[in-house]
C-alpha cells in the first residue's frame, strides 16, 4: 500500500490534538513526584520475544485469537522496523507448550535464540541474561505469555537489575482481564512502564520525518492497526480523488 507524502502532516497534526491524550496515557507517562518522563530511545533499547509459543497461546483469553496473534507479530515486527537488537526465549518447548510461530523465526533468523528448559523467569538463565547484557542497551520492551509470569517475573528481575523497561500490553496475554490487570498493577507498582503497541512504535518514532518514519511506519499500522491504516488510506483516497487538497 503507497500513501501519499501529505499524510505525514496529516498524521502528526491528528495526534497532536485528538489522540495525544490517549498516547500519553497508553504510554503510562509519570511525572512529579513518580520521577521524570523517561522516553524510549530507539539506539538505548533492546526487544525481548518472551515465551510467545503456539500452545501458550491458547492460555491467552483475555484478547480474541485474531487480535491476539496480530500483536504478537507486530510486537516482533516492530524490532524489524527499527532495527533493534532482539532476543527470543522459549519455555520447555518440546512439550506442550510448543514452539514460537514460524513466522516470528523467519524475522529474526540471526537474533539470539535461548530455549529455557526448566527456568520459569527468563532472567533466571544464564544464557539470557549474558544476551540482554550483550547488547549493551539499558532500556528494554518486551512482551509475553503468560503476562502475570513470563511478563511480569522478567520485568520485575529487569527492573532490579537496573534497566528502564516497557512492557507492550497488547502482545501479552493471560487467562482472563483480572489476572492481566493485576499483573500490570504489579509491573506498574514497580515502576515498569506499560504501553500500547501504537505508544511504543510512535515513542520510538518520535517524528514522522524521522526515519524510520512515516513512509516505513504507515505500512505497518496498515498492516498491525487497521483502525489507523484505513485512515491513512481515506485521506489518500480523497487526495488522489480531488476532493481533499493535500495538507
Amino acid at each position: 500500500m503507497q500513501f501519499n507524502a501529505s499524510f505525514t502532516r496529516l498524521a502528526l497534526a491528528l495526534l497532536s490534538f485528538a489522540a495525544l491524550g490517549t498516547f500519553l496515557h497508553a504510554a503510562g507517562c509519570r511525572f512529579g513526584a513518580d520521577g521524570p518522563y523517561e522516553r524510549i530511545d530507539k539506539n538505548n533499547s533492546v526487544l525481548l520475544v518472551v515465551d510467545h509459543q503456539e500452545g501458550l497461546f491458547q492460555l491467552a483469553r483475555d484478547f480474541h485469537p485474531v487480535e491476539f496473534k496480530n500483536n504478537i507479530l507486530a510486537h516482533a515486527e516492530l524490532a524489524k522496523v527499527f532495527n533493534l537488537p532482539t532476543i527470543l526465549t522459549t519455555s520447555a518447548e518440546h512439550g506442550p507448550n510448543g514452539p514460537l510461530p514460524q513466522e516470528i523465526i523467519d524475522m529474526h533468523p540471526s537474533a539470539p535464540f535461548i530455549k529455557r528448559n526448566g527456568e520459569v523467569n527468563a532472567w533466571d538463565n544464564p544464557d539470557f541474561r549474558k544476551a540482554v547484557q550483550a547488547t549493551g542497551k539499558k532500556q528494554v520492551i518486551l512482551a509475553g505469555i503468560t503476562t502475570d509470569v513470563c511478563t511480569t517475573f522478567l520485568a520485575l528481575s529487569l527492573v532490579d537489575a537496573g534497566y528502564t523497561v516497557f512492557a507492550n500490553s497488547d502482545a501479552s496475554g493471560t487467562f482472563d482481564v483480572k489476572t492481566a490487570e493485576d499483573a500490570n498493577d504489579r509491573m506498574r507498582g514497580a515502576g515498569v512502564q506499560l504501553l500500547s503497541m501504537f505508544a511504543v512504535a510512535l515513542e520510538l518514532m518520535r517524528d514522522w520525518r524521522n526515519t524510520p518514519g512515516a513512509p516505513e511506519l504507515l505500512p505497518f499500522f496498515d498492516k498491525y492497526l487497521p483502525e489507523y491504516g484505513l485512515l491513512a488510506r481515506a485521506h489518500d483516497a480523497a487526495v488522489n480523488n480531488g476532493t481533499l487538497s493535500g495538507l
